[in-house]
């Protein structure tokens, strides 16, 4: 709360050292303060005679409220309940809270006539969205480190020691004298001012010498609790050299580590414990400007599995490539993960293991269970925040996109976001080998999220350029699953998601029979499990494609189908190739094939 959005300013502008006596002066006052509650009860009399004095007419004026300094007693008794109030992080919705047990109406009206209608205040902001994307920083929480003068009725979210222990304001040497002196830091940094970019500098090279890639994704993440500004600086200058440190493939052995490194928390866990209680777990994250959830119950993390409550890196991991790669401001995103338990009996059995020790719930029970999730999160965040559904299990994933697809504003990355990305490397690659989608013959190893997913959307895309039925498109289309070819014999026994691709075809039981039977222009491995595309399976799909389309898309880059070596050498160079993780650059025949990532 800044009462200066509230009150007019002084004639003259305040000296630097009275800024300072009344910052010394607050901070003595609320030094004894460990609460909220306490706060309020220690201001509210104090606003609430201020109030009764500015509202009492002529004794003001005979006492010079009216005169030049516009009541200086109520503007300092003002000014420093509403810093006390900032002080303890009491927030607007706080603030407005404790005048609600106060004299609401005749403190607004006053406020009002003070401001003589017109000028905004805090009291009647609402929460605005920048063009640009993001949460309008109302408070100016984001420039509390930039150089500012210090109004007297005006206090940083931190200052000394809790500044520096900030990842969202902190700076390291990078604060300027300026700033040093302003936030109190004197003696808590050494002397030499650095700047940002001889940090950056300075940490990839440290992160350099790391030999083993979790070690590199420790470095990163303790970077990014201890100097948020630089993390991301970081990322967004060496994206291709950090993107597969911070996310896949190195995330997936982080996950399946996460007990062994876990140090500091981050975003919310709610388990089974919170049942009932959901809306108030999300009411003590500190941001109420969230605009992306990233959630997950961490029961098919990549191609890894049941890793309950270790999934946390993967929402961590995507949402900061939410901020590296999308510009969305890191205040406004909250990961979360739902801890139902875990089937995993070697977590189970792990000391170290972080999350609930108990199988997983299924049916109702999880259905109810998730239910209050979703409805705890519209009431605490509003209709407009994303909530994407991260490494469900394929038995879930699809009816919680069905179910709460029409009433939230939702969406599943491993059905929708993959296909998308998958769709966009088919467009590019038809660029090489010519044609278009409708001519080509679709085979997909997996029948999973990811396989049915980017499989629809390949359809729906036919459909749009050749305006045919979306079912006729869907016959250019084949997967095969843990049983072989789907066929129209086995659509009794077939999950829901599976039986629009039940074909009229005999049974074939593996992919090399299928390709051989089939004779696909496109393969496509989402099945979650390494090496299935064989010596065999490769030249085979090569032995009637001069440029056959291969697409290893499992995570991470151990579940990948093939390597990028074994693609080229298997195909003789001619495969346009690409993963769902980094593979790095293959020579074969003295010409450099680098493979695609989608």
């Amino acid at each position: 709360f800044q009462a200066s959005t509230c009150f007019p300013p002084p004639r003259s502008t305040p000296s630097a050292a009275g800024a300072r006596r009344l910052a010394v002066a607050v901070r003595a006052v609320a030094g004894g303060v460990r609460s909220a509650a306490a706060m309020r009860a220690r201001f509210l009399p104090l606003l609430a005679r201020q109030w009764q004095h500015r509202a009492s007419g002529s004794s003001g004026a005979r006492r010079g409220c009216c005169g030049r300094h516009q009541c200086g007693e109520t503007r300092r008794g003002l000014a420093a309940a509403a810093a006390a109030a900032r002080w303890w992080h009491v927030g607007r919705r706080g603030f407005v809270a404790s005048v609600e047990a106060g004299a609401k109406g005749e403190m607004e009206s006053t406020m009002k006539e003070i401001r003589g209608g017109g000028a905004p205040c805090v009291l009647d902001m609402d929460d605005a969205a920048t063009v640009g994307g993001g949460v309008e920083d109302t408070y100016g929480e984001d420039r509390a480190t930039e150089e500012q003068l210090v109004t007297p009725w005006t206090v940083s979210v931190a200052s000394g020691y809790n500044l520096l222990r900030d990842p969202r304001y902190n700076k390291g040497l990078a604060f300027t004298e300026k700033e040093r002196e302003t936030h109190y830091l004197r003696g808590l940094l050494p002397p030499a001012v650095t700047s940002q970019e001889l940090q950056e500098r300075k940490i990839m090279h440290n992160i350099r010498q790391y030999q083993l890639p979790l070690q590199r994704y420790m470095a990163m993440m303790d970077l990014q609790e201890g100097n948020e500004r630089l993390f991301y600086k970081l990322l967004i200058d060496n994206v291709e050299e950090l993107l597969p440190i911070v996310y896949t493939p190195t995330v997936g052995e982080a996950c399946q580590k996460y007990g062994s490194i876990f140090s500091r928390p981050q975003g919310l866990y709610i388990s089974l414990k919170e049942k009932g209680k959901i809306l108030e777990v999300l009411k003590n994250w500190p941001e109420r400007s969230i605009q992306v959830i990233v959630v997950t119950d961490g029961e098919r993390i990549l191609g890894l599995g049941d890793l309950g409550c270790q999934g946390m890196g993967i929402p961590v991991g995507k949402l900061s490539l939410y901020t590296a790669l999308g510009g969305v401001r890191p205040s406004a995103c909250l990961p979360i993960t739902l801890d139902v338990g875990t089937n995993n009996e070697e977590l189970l059995n792990d000391e170290f293991y972080i999350g609930l020790r108990q199988r997983r719930v299924t049916g109702q029970e999880y259905a109810d269970f998730l239910h209050e999730f979703m409805a705890a999160v519209k009431q605490n965040y509003g209709e407009k925040v994303l909530i994407q559904f991260e490494d469900f299990a394929n038995h879930n994933a699809f009816d919680l996109l069905a179910r709460y697809g029409t009433t939230h504003l939702v969406f599943n990355d491993d059905i929708q976001g993959t296909a998308s990305v998958v769709l966009a490397g088919l467009v590019a690659a038809l660029k090489l080998v010519g044609g278009t989608l409708a001519e080509h013959t679709y085979l997909f190893l997996g029948a999973g999220e990811a396989g049915t997913g980017i499989a629809e959307l390949i359809a729906l895309e036919m459909s749009r350029q050749t305006k045919t039925p979306i079912d006729e498109c869907r016959k250019k289309i084949w997967l095969v699953d843990s049983k072989g070819l789907i066929v129209s014999t086995r659509k009794e026994s077939l999950q829901h998601f599976k039986k629009p691709w039940a074909h009229e075809h005999e049974h074939v039981g593996n992919l090399l029979d299928a390709v051989n039977a089939i004779k696909p222009t496109v393969l496509i491995g989402t099945s979650g499990k390494g090496q299935t595309f064989t010596q065999e399976v490769v030249e085979a799909i090569s032995s009637f494609n001069e440029m056959p389309i291969i697409l290893a898309l499992s995570n991470p880059t151990s579940q990948a189908e093939c390597t990028a070596e074994q693609a080229y050498t298997w195909s003789k160079g001619r495969a346009v190739f690409a993963t769902g993780s980094p593979f790095d650059p293959v020579e074969y025949n003295g010409k450099t094939h680098v493979p695609g990532q989608v």
